[in-house]
């Protein structure tokens, strides 16, 4: 059956959405979805070959596309933008969002600086706008299904949290000429597999443990593969060492396949997530460990813009310790650039 939405429906129901950016890869999401939750109202980008690309691929009017991002939001007003150029570009779209109330999500991590994240913050919280990071693992039901675990304590005393993330590298699964032009620029990008992988463990750590910072943070990274990745890092582990928990990332552009995946292990027993639905738990008192198959998340956690446009209405009551929050990616940047410090010192970093 086709149900057909009136456009007077679509005007009240919808949120006018721009875009601040084309050249990370996972900004198609938005265009091949078909949600009509936003009306996209704006494209902010300079490149004129992305510009080109995106008319093409997406047959989009060229009146939609502006090379000046005060200018785009001045004439299109928008009420949510989401970013999808460098990292290091965040702070400057949220500078330009924040004063005019619009809402801003971000693709992780948050910023490559922790005084960037700071500055998000308090512009952010100045304003009263929302600000939030979007991680792939924020969408697994897997990451719920561990999050509620370990909120019923479930697993007791959580002792160790291992999360490994990565693929083959950015080059070799051929992303977008543009999008590694980004990836392997350290100004642009934070770093390498570091911030491109690294963050996802910092972000579900820091969720896990309610927010709490680790007492320190030990990195090691390496260039496997500098012929390809010369200036920025290929590998890296990073130990947060918590009171009585420990947590081991594990990003990587080398490994041979692509993975998300996390192990939790607490007093009474572990689980770990093998992907975003499948699950392996065993507690103290099962004979033998447990593999389950979870049900996919409903749509509006399993879409990142639906997510977003949620919780701008309210519909999805917004956290400060959920996965997206602010509190939670301001943590994330500050473990990822002490692990930065720490691979370049040859030594653990002890956070304030």
């Amino acid at each position: 059956m086709t149900i057909f939405i009136s456009q007077s429906i679509f005007a009240q129901t919808s949120k006018k959405f721009a875009l601040a950016g084309l050249s990370h890869g996972h900004v198609d999401w938005f265009f091949n979805r078909e949600a009509q939750d936003f009306e996209l109202v704006g494209i902010y980008e300079t490149n004129e070959d992305l510009v080109k690309k995106y008319m093409e691929r997406y047959d989009l009017d060229q009146g939609i596309f502006y090379d000046d991002l005060e200018t785009m939001l001045n004439e299109t007003k928008p009420d949510a933008v989401s970013a999808f150029g460098a990292t290091s570009e965040h702070l400057s779209i949220v500078k330009a969002c924040a004063p005019k109330k619009i809402d801003v999500m971000v693709e992780k991590p948050l910023a490559t600086t922790y005084k960037d994240a700071l500055e998000i913050q308090s512009l952010a919280e100045e304003n009263h706008i929302l600000v939030l990071t979007n991680f792939e693992t924020s969408w697994y039901a897997s990451t719920k299904y561990i999050q509620e675990q370990v909120g019923e304590n479930r697993l007791g005393d959580l002792t160790k949290i291992l999360v490994n993330d990565g693929h083959e590298g950015p080059k070799e699964i051929g992303v977008s000429e543009e999008f590694l032009e980004i990836l392997v620029d350290p100004e642009k990008n934070g770093g390498g597999a570091l911030f491109d992988f690294g963050c996802y463990g910092a972000n579900l750590m820091t969720a896990l443990m309610n927010g709490e910072k680790p007492l320190s943070v030990t990195a090691v990274t390496a260039q496997n593969k500098p012929e390809i990745y010369a200036n920025v890092d290929d590998e890296a582990t990073i130990i947060l060492q918590y009171p009585k928990t420990q947590g081991i990332i594990q990003a990587s552009w080398n490994w041979p396949y692509s993975r998300k995946d996390m192990a939790v292990y607490g007093t009474h027993g572990y689980i770990v997530a093998k992907n975003s639905e499948e699950i392996q738990k065993k507690l103290k008192e099962d004979p033998e460990a447990l593999e389950i198959q979870l049900s996919p998340r409903e749509q509006k956690y399993r879409d990142p813009f639906s997510y977003f446009y949620g919780v701008m209405t309210g519909d999805i009551k917004y956290n400060e310790k959920s996965l997206y929050s602010l509190p939670i990616n301001v943590t994330v940047v500050e473990i990822l650039e002490a692990a930065k410090k720490s691979a370049e010192m040859n030594k653990s970093v002890f956070l304030k």
